[in-house]
């Protein structure tokens, strides 16, 4: 039992990729990318890669954006793709969108473009 690896492994990719939090004391310019989730409960402005992008009630983003899965409570401005939106009943979202499949709240705000992608 001596080769048998370090428990690091649910950082690959995967149901048990990590997720990171962005609080809300944080203001980010830049570029993010994260082989799991990322979880925007500051502002945000770039581009965000990753698995999964949640943008909490207070969470501001703004720029390119693209991940697995997408779930929208705050406000989030610019491009996005993505294989699965969620936007909530707060959610302000201003966007030209690439999509595979989409919820959207009633009481969302919305605009945009919503172009649905195929396999």
């Amino acid at each position: 039992m001596q080769n048998r690896p370090a428990e690091p492994a649910p950082q690959r990719t995967g149901s048990n990729a990590s997720k990171s939090t962005l609080g809300s004391d944080l203001k980010i310019v830049g570029d993010i990318t994260s082989s799991g989730s990322i979880e925007v409960m500051g502002e945000v402005e770039g581009t965000i890669t990753a698995r999964g992008l949640m943008v909490g009630p207070e969470g501001r983003a703004s720029g390119t954006f693209s991940a697995e899965s997408v779930e929208v409570r705050g406000q989030l401005e610019g491009r996005l793709s993505c294989a699965s939106l969620v936007v909530r009943s707060a959610a302000q979202l201003t966007s030209d969108v690439t999509y595979r499949s989409v919820v959207i709240e009633s009481g969302a705000t919305i605009d945009g473009r919503f172009k649905i992608t195929k396999d």
